[in-house]
């Protein structure tokens, strides 16, 4: 077991210097001013055509940089192209038409939560930018924009920002607000730098996540404010790997996790560094890492982790949902699921260290206040767990401190927890699980290295309960 945490050492140290996107100066910093091209930033009058005049009128004349100055301009969707930076001056507001005629349904269509209107937009382009010190606000509130219509039927809703195909992308500084559906989406994207935005997107409309990051390689996220209203930091995989990313000094509210690769995992996720981050007012959860679509999840490193007020405080899951993503429309998180086609994929080589977490119970209902089983769910144990004869392995936890809520009961050592094998992997539809603190199973060398976990009231289960798990260590 000592020789495999050496190894799982070595493989992380080895990933240390990944990551560092280097971004060329524009040779040219011409400024083309959106006012010169007839915006007027009134609020009401839509700005589109003068914006993406200002964009075409710099890329085609070698690059530069588009100035956005103080004022509020109504725009429905604008294309980002190359040797563009698109600078916003402090009082700046970007405001998302609440018209969805405005935005091109022309566009390229998601892979994932398919619909193709955005924002801003940007496909096959190299060095965009956007940064200053202004506000992109899509006003997508649920009235303009709402999920489904009176039979039921999905309706689409823009995405604040998507980028698809893109090389040396940043984003800096710039406050994001109030999207329709995701926020902050790229896809297949190369030499990536996030540094220092905000993203305030809670309360607005549903599926709000922060950042979705689909299949890029060599990312830098960093320095980032974000309160979201689902996923924050959110990795995908819908058909290309997550590779080399490093994810530091962030601060994460969330209302279903701050951290999560997944669910779409047909590519996987390899060489991933997170690092002093702050994640807080999440109650779904925390740090999830869900393989469920195929793909490979090896060699994931997460440090100087802070948490308080969350629930379930990790969670690491291999299923078999295998979910090929052509054409998908969307999500579907029935108990009865089956898998979907892709082959399982494997889990191995993830250290986590230097954790505090505090983890809470959602505030209890009815007349007696007591907590239901779904809340009691959701402030769960660590998970880890893969299905029957796929096993998530190597696996170190060292250097941790967790505050429980308790509250288990005799019944609750009792219950038989469902695989599960293809639904949709959410830790707290597997039920008020029979550990307290940790709940391991179908996993093999799995290490606790100075893991301490408390509780704040009396809970009658086990502290760790393992069930087919193989070399488990606890010193």
């Amino acid at each position: 077991m000592k020789k495999n945490t050496l190894l799982l050492m070595a493989l992380m140290l080895a990933n240390l210097a990944f990551g560092q996107v280097q971004f060329p100066i524009n040779p040219s910093q011409r400024v083309f001013n959106i006012k010169d091209f007839g915006a007027v930033g009134d609020s009401i009058t839509l700005d589109t055509k003068a914006f993406q005049a200002a964009i075409d009128e710099c890329t085609n004349t070698g690059g530069g940089v588009v100035r956005v100055p103080a004022g509020k301009y109504h725009l429905g969707t604008i294309i980002l192209k190359s040797n563009v930076t698109l600078s916003l001056d402090y009082g700046s507001y970007l405001l998302g038409s609440q018209n969805l005629a405005d935005y091109d349904s022309t566009l390229r269509v998601a892979r994932e939560e398919a619909n193709s209107q955005s924002l801003i937009y940007a496909e096959d382009a190299s060095n965009i930018s956007i940064e200053g010190l202004g506000v992109i606000d899509g006003r997508g509130s649920r009235t303009v924009f709402p999920r489904k219509d009176k039979n039921g039927k999905k309706l689409p809703r823009p995405r604040l920002l998507r980028m698809e195909n893109c090389n040396q992308v940043k984003l800096s500084g710039v406050t994001y607000k109030r999207p329709a559906f995701w926020g902050i989406h790229l896809v297949d994207c190369s030499n990536v730098h996030i540094d220092g935005i905000k993203v305030r997107f809670t309360g607005n409309n549903s599926n709000n996540d922060g950042l979705d990051i689909d299949g890029c390689q060599n990312v830098l996220i960093e320095n980032c404010d974000i309160e979201s209203g689902d996923d924050g930091i959110c990795l995908k995989s819908s058909l290309n790997p997550c590779r080399n990313y490093v994810i530091r000094n962030n601060i994460v509210k969330s209302h279903t996790s701050p951290l999560k690769f997944g669910t779409s995992s047909a590519g996987g996720f390899i060489d991933v560094s997170v690092s002093n981050c702050y994640f807080y007012d999440s109650p779904m959860g925390a740090i999830k890492l869900e393989l469920v679509d195929g793909g490979v999840m090896e060699n994931i490193d997460i440090s100087r982790i802070k948490m308080d007020n969350v629930g379930s405080p990790i969670f690491i899951r291999l299923g078999n949902r295998g979910r090929i993503y052509e054409n998908f429309t969307e999500q579907i998180q029935n108990a009865d699921a089956r898998p979907e086609g892709a082959p399982v994929g494997s889990v191995k080589n993830i250290r986590i260290s230097e954790v505090v977490a505090d983890v809470q119970l959602t505030s209890a209902k009815g007349p007696n206040k007591e907590f239901t089983d779904k809340q009691r769910a959701m402030a769960g144990p660590i998970m880890i767990a893969g299905i029957p004869n796929h096993y998530i392995e190597n696996v170190v936890l060292e250097n941790i401190e967790i505050s429980y809520p308790g509250l288990g009961t005799k019944k609750d050592t009792k219950r038989e927890v469902p695989e599960d094998i293809a639904r949709y992997p959410e830790q707290f539809f597997f039920g008020v699980l029979p550990g307290w603190g940790a709940y391991i199973r179908h996993a093999k060398n799995i290490e606790f290295n100075n893991v301490k976990m408390t509780l704040r009231s009396e809970d009658e289960r086990e502290m760790i309960v393992l069930d087919d798990v193989e070399g488990f260590v606890n010193q």
